[in-house]
């Protein structure tokens, strides 16, 4: 059995870990097509889950409700 890797601290993600919440992120609004900023924002939360810190969060949100409430 292999240990489990240590859990990562806030705001220690990995950039190329960001760029991909951030694209799965998109991703779903985009087949889901949310209608306002809160439901854009429910479906990065649920998709990054405390992986990134509050600002990463804020800006994946704004970057995903950029593109798919135009």
């Amino acid at each position: 059995m292999q240990p489990h890797p240590p859990a990562p601290r806030p705001g220690s993600c990995d950039p190329a870990r960001v760029r991909h919440l951030h694209l799965v992120a998109a991703a779903r609004a985009g087949a889901l097509r949310p209608a306002n900023v809160q439901q854009i924002a429910d479906i990065v939360r649920v998709t990054v889950d405390n992986e990134v810190d509050t600002g990463t969060f804020a800006a994946i949100v704004s970057d995903v409700a950029g593109d798919v409430l135009r």
